[in-house]
């Protein structure tokens, strides 16, 4: 069998058009493209710039809350300042002591016609304690603290053993030191530290009218 002989007759013109509408619509589709990648981009610049704002408005409110609780805390909790404590001013009930006694006493012995007291340290020791203690008493306690002293105190032990004989004489309530020394002049038993002149030592404390004479031989 024979085939009739087919020839194509090829239109340049439809081929041209075919072409141009197939690039056309790659040209239409690669401008979707862009646009939705395009979109995309600013969708995401979008985004994030929301999110960087939600962030800094999120750091602000943290902020706003921290300065609010630092505030209340501030307002709350007193500050507690170092304030100076005003020192117990105590009066001076007197403005003799120690030494204007000494000369006092030693200026009456004098006058008795016997040898002045010479003072010596250890006695000084048992004189400011014996002192002491009366202040803090707030009374003479009748030379309880003196006669026990020995026993109370063994560092003080050997003062007592290095004299042959120790004594010890109070007063209170002296206006000034010659009138101390008359207390003892006219108290029994305390004339004895004016006129005694078996005493060769001795030594003399005194503060707000409390007078300790310790005297030795």
């Amino acid at each position: 069998m024979v085939f009739p002989r087919l020839r194509l007759k090829i239109s340049w013109t439809l081929i041209a058009k075919v072409f141009g509408s197939a690039v056309a619509v790659f040209f239409f589709f690669m401008l979707l493209g862009g646009v939705y990648i395009v979109g995309v981009i600013q969708g995401y610049q979008v985004s994030k710039t929301d999110e960087q704002g939600r962030i800094a408005a999120l750091l602000e409110l943290i902020s706003e809350r921290t300065n609010l609780v630092s505030s209340y805390e501030k307002k709350v909790v007193p500050t507690i300042s170092p304030t100076m404590v005003p020192s117990k001013t105590i009066p001076k009930l007197s403005s003799w002591g120690g030494p204007e006694l000494w000369a006092a006493v030693n200026k009456r012995r004098i006058e008795f016609g016997v040898n002045p007291l010479s003072q010596r340290d250890e006695l000084c020791t048992i004189a400011s304690i014996r002192l002491n203690e009366q202040l803090d008493l707030g009374r003479l306690d009748n030379h309880e603290g003196f006669t026990n002293m020995k026993d109370r105190r063994p560092d003080l032990a050997w003062i007592f053993e290095k004299y042959s004989t120790l004594a010890e004489f109070l007063a209170q309530g002296g206006k000034s030191a010659s009138e101390t020394v008359s207390l003892w002049e006219n108290t029994l038993g305390h004339k004895k530290l004016l006129t005694g002149g078996e005493y060769v030592w001795g030594c003399i404390y005194a503060q707000d009218t409390f007078a300790v004479a310790i005297t030795a031989y």
